[in-house]
This record gives C-alpha cells, sequence and structure tokens, in this order.
C-alpha cells in the first residue's frame, strides 16, 4: 500500500513555509495533501501562519491577533512573498488541504468559509485542541476531522474515537507500535510528522503508518517511486 504524502506547510524544506510558492511546488512534486495552519488576523481573516507570531517567518514582530489583514499584507514571508489567506491558498491550488486550527477561535471562522465555498470535498479540519475539533464537528457533522498529537500521542486513540475524528497526525518519536495498533483497532488511520530522511520514511512503513507528513521534496519522490 502506497503511503500518503502529505506536504508540510506546503514543502518548507524547499520554499518558505506557507507561502503560495511552498503550495505550488508540493503540488508540483507529487503529495497527495498539503497541510497548512490558521490563526484569526484582528480583522477576522483567516491567516496562513503556523506561529502565533509572525516574528519568525516574516520580517515583522508582534502577534497576528493583533495585526490587521493589512498590516500582515505588507509583511516579508521569505523571498519577497507574502503573507496568504485560507481562501487564497484553496483559490491557487487543487490538491486536498489539512487544514489545521491553531487559534480555537478560527474553527468558526473556517467553517463557514468551507461552506460558502464548498469545499467540504477537499479539507479535512486538524488540530491539537479538542474544542476547534468539537465546534468544528458540531457546524460541519460531515467534515472529516484529524486530531494532531505530540507529547500526548499515547493517548490520541482514545481522543480521536471521542472526537470523532477519523485520523491521527501523531509527532514521529512519540509513535509506537501499540498506538498504532490501537488507532487501527478502533478504525482510526495514522500518519506522522515529520518525516524528512530516508530511515524515518523507513521506519515509517515498518510502523504501517497510511501516511506521512514531509517538509522534503526527495522523500515525496521516495514514496512515489516505491508506489
Amino acid at each position: 500500500m502506497s503511503l500518503l504524502a502529505v506536504g508540510h506547510r506546503g514543502l518548507m524544506g524547499a520554499e518558505p513555509e506557507n507561502t503560495l510558492p511552498s503550495f505550488h511546488r508540493a503540488e508540483r512534486e507529487g503529495v497527495d495533501l498539503i497541510e497548512l495552519d490558521l490563526h484569526l488576523s484582528r480583522d477576522g481573516e483567516l491567516i496562513v501562519m503556523h506561529d502565533a507570531r509572525v516574528d519568525r517567518t516574516t520580517d515583522g514582530t508582534g502577534l497576528v491577533a493583533d495585526l490587521t489583514l493589512e498590516e500582515l499584507r505588507a509583511l516579508d514571508a521569505g523571498g519577497g512573498e507574502r503573507v496568504p489567506t485560507f481562501e487564497e491558498v484553496a483559490g491557487a491550488v487543487s490538491l486536498g488541504i489539512q487544514a489545521e486550527i491553531k487559534d480555537v477561535n478560527a474553527a468558526r471562522v473556517l467553517a463557514g468559509v468551507i461552506k460558502d465555498r464548498g469545499l467540504q470535498d477537499r479539507v479535512m479540519v486538524i488540530s491539537f485542541h479538542d474544542d476547534a475539533l468539537r465546534e468544528t464537528r458540531a457546524l460541519l457533522p460531515e467534515i472529516p476531522l484529524a486530531l494532531v498529537t505530540g507529547r500526548s500521542t499515547p493517548t490520541a486513540p482514545e481522543r480521536a474515537a471521542a472526537l470523532g475524528a477519523a485520523m491521527v497526525s501523531g509527532e514521529f518519536p512519540r509513535l509506537t507500535a501499540d498506538t498504532v495498533a490501537r488507532c487501527r483497532a478502533a478504525g482510526i488511520k495514522v500518519i506522522s510528522w515529520t518525516v524528512n530522511t530516508p530511515a524515518e520514511l523507513a521506519t515509517a512503513r515498518e510502523l504501517g503508518l497510511d501516511g506521512v507528513v514531509t517538509d522534503m521534496p526527495e522523500i515525496v519522490h521516495a514514496i512515489r517511486a516505491q508506489a
């Protein structure tokens, strides 16, 4: 069985993360899905950025939540690229999207955009936050959900089942054969972040994962070569 290849923030090992070139690169390299991160701007726009602050990935400073879309647009997100909105990314690529809610307040806004743009068949809503997934389920009963886990990966099968999540995206070093088996027993798929080396890819195969989240084009190519 071929692994699902998920492009992490586009393909951030090759292009500035969470920018349109990164998502375009992921599509060209042959990923199955792209993953992106969402925060709300001060004026309520869905901003594609991983961190709560703009400092690491742009030439600006401050919280995303304290800046308007216009102010965020003025920042350089790498190589002269601008910070995109969720709707811009959805319109720029044809791939399915794993939309990760970083700010719980973004859940309701994201649900509205998915409904208004008819994106139910293209978007899986994912989050570390149980509350964000619960609200999404209430607003979009049929939308696929995935629970993202780090230190809590050992408890992922039970949490995901309680949330009605179809998938767990667990932190790679914390995933064990036991956790994968418990997910399988509950009918839950398992992918892992972040798999960036051939050795990690081999371990992912040994664990019997359904897919991997990667930064690297080379990993995507290796998955395709072994399909």
